[in-house]
């Protein structure tokens, strides 16, 4: 096992170099510059250069007078000394920027993770266990259409009732605008009102994959020739399900579930635009359109290096979920 991880590690590093030129020459193409607009507004100031003079002293201040390809290599190399460089939409550093929102996110996306598996997974043994029953086909129903709702239309959908006709949660935002005159307890109560309908948005449209995914494989596993046996040797419909079939469906959803791991750092950048949560998705999403290379740039490798490590776990709790899967 020792040398599977260490052979696994070392294919993930060379793809993530292959990845993050790719990334970095994408974020050199981008039609928006912020170099441009600096420049614009710095030869529009009283007794200032010209705009030609400041997009050349910019340029080589950022390492854009370079090629795709040495420019790429000045950008790791500063990487590996963890500089990042500052960003040029939010004039901060960007790992101080990252680090400033990227929790928010991830408490958001660990709650939603947390409600989609006690969610989604009972109720998809539930369908499998109760074929073609009123109980299967309402579950089936439910998780279509959290398949076929679009985010936006969902969480638009949410605020028009809970926010505009009940007025029970602000439209958006994280605080309220008494945010500053209440105690420490209602401040957090305060941001935890704020985050429950984004919390529903994801939940919602988040389990209906899960849901289908975990019906289709229970499914598959009721019918194989070891239940028929269990069951006729008299042992309880429960012990069947539970000690025998669902084992044996943890092996494929725990590469949705591996898989979903990098969610938790990554933010909801849709679902953080939509109700103007200051997360990680949101904070991006601002720093692309603005042609924010260095925070781009650090975000999108960061979201590389987690789906490299998410699909590391996910083969790692093979073994872990089946004594039978074993890596030689």
């Amino acid at each position: 096992m020792r040398k599977y991880i260490l052979k696994r590690i070392l294919i993930s590093i060379v793809i993530l170099f292959f990845v993050g030129f790719i990334i970095y020459a994408l974020m050199r193409c981008l039609p928006t510059s912020y170099i441009e607009n600096m420049a614009r507004q710095k030869s529009m100031q009283p007794n200032s250069k010209s705009y030609e003079e400041w997009m050349a002293q910019l340029t080589a201040m950022y390492n854009m007078d370079k090629g795709i390809i040495p420019g790429y290599f000045a950008w790791l190399g500063q990487a590996f000394r963890g500089e990042f460089g500052d960003s040029w939409f939010y004039t901060v550093p960007v790992l101080e920027k990252f680090n400033e929102t990227v929790w928010l996110s991830f408490i958001m996306g660990g709650i939603v993770l947390i409600f989609e598996i006690i969610i989604a997974i009972p109720l998809g043994i539930v369908a499998a266990t109760k074929q073609y029953s009123t109980s299967d086909y309402v579950i089936s129903v439910i998780a279509l259409a959290g398949i076929s709702l679009p985010t936006f239309f969902f969480a638009s959908l949410l605020k028009l009732v809970f926010s505009v006709k009940l007025g029970w949660f602000d439209l958006f935002g994280l605080v309220g605008r008494n945010y500053n005159l209440l105690s420490a307890s209602g401040q957090f109560w305060d941001k935890a009102k704020h985050l429950v309908l984004p919390i529903v948005t994801l939940v919602v449209i988040s389990i209906g994959g899960l849901m289908r995914y975990t019906r289709t494989n229970m499914l598959e596993v009721l019918n194989a020739d070891y239940i028929r046996t269990a069951r006729a040797k008299g042992l309880s419909e429960r012990k069947v399900i539970y000690n025998h079939a669902f084992r044996n469906t943890l092996i494929p959803l725990v590469t949705i579930i591996g898989g979903s791991l990098p969610g938790l750092f990554s933010g909801a950048l849709i679902t953080e635009t939509l109700y103007a949560i200051p997360g990680i998705g949101y904070t991006s999403y601002q720093a692309m359109i603005a042609g924010d290379i260095p925070f781009s740039m650090f975000y999108l490798v960061f979201l590389s290096i987690l789906t490299l490590a998410g699909n590391l776990i996910a083969d790692i709790l093979y073994a872990v979920v089946d004594p039978r899967v074993r890596i030689s």
